[in-house]
């Protein structure tokens, strides 16, 4: 069977590219710059250097200045090495961030929304819309715009996000890279490998993992998706030799753990 082709991509010349994305949809809104939302994980990570980069190419030539600010913004599902690697790479970019833990908003809405802390999904939606909610006030009364940290696989691959949350931004600079893309454009900008490398949660969920949550790897929506509009149908990808393996991998862990053979 052909195989599906993956696209490359220039580090150099997409980190451009993007800059320059970003500076034009901030000048058309007549903005000061951008607030992004900052986890610890790849893509936000990823997100903030790429509009650091162009942010400073920009402020070298003109009077002007703009600027980012990240905010960290977590509850008490999150790890707190997950914080620090935030703050580390915030201090990095040499960029204003500011640290809010959000658990009390989130108590908060126990007494409008009880209903919501019945099930984790209802709950971690929840967190992530209150997280929007902040993120979106902090851009208006800086006169910023908020950046997106979605991926295309996430975002358009899946739509793997939540309404009104994560989803609820200004413009998504890492739209139109895979995950695979995302950590090359990572390790090009001189993000740390163990942010690179981590496993992708979303940190909604106590014990979430992406992974979980899917069933496959990004590796799988990317191949799915680079396949289909490379005029593949879904039967001959259901077995194609670069997939099969991949979802067959899962599918064992999978099965094992309903027969209670999975390892603790």
């Amino acid at each position: 069977m052909k195989k599906i082709k993956l696209p490359k991509i220039n580090c150099e010349t997409v980190c451009k590219e993007i800059g320059d994305f970003i500076i034009d949809t901030v000048k058309s809104m007549e903005s000061t710059g951008c607030v992004v939302g900052l986890s610890g994980g790849v893509d936000s990570s990823t997100t903030a250097a790429l509009i650091k980069s162009a942010f400073d190419r920009y402020n070298s030539n003109r009077d002007g200045k703009l600027e980012l600010v990240g905010y960290i913004l977590p509850s008490n599902l999150n790890k707190m090495e997950d914080v620090e690697d935030a703050q580390v790479l915030a201090k990095a970019l040499a960029i204003r961030f500011e640290i809010h833990n959000i658990e009390k908003s989130v108590e908060a809405f126990k007494i409008t929304n009880p209903e919501a802390f019945e099930k984790d999904y209802h709950k971690g939606n929840l967190i992530s819309r209150i997280r929007a909610n902040v993120l979106s006030t902090k851009a208006a009364t800086e006169k910023k715009i908020l950046a997106g940290t979605g991926n295309k696989d996430e975002d358009y691959g899946i739509g793997y996000y939540t309404l009104f949350g994560d989803g609820a931004v200004h413009c998504s600079p890492i739209a139109g890279l895979s995950k695979r893309l995302v950590r090359d454009m990572a390790l090009f900008l001189g993000v740390d490998e163990t942010i690179v490398h981590r496993v992708p949660t979303a940190g909604l969920e106590p014990g979430q993992s992406d992974f979980k949550d899917l069933g496959y790897d990004y590796d799988v929506v990317e191949l799915v998706t680079e396949g289909l509009e490379q005029g593949f149908t879904q039967e001959q990808l259901a077995s194609h030799e670069q997939i099969a393996p991949l979802v067959g991998w899962w599918w064992k862990i999978f099965t094992d753990g309903i027969n209670g053979q999975g390892q603790k």
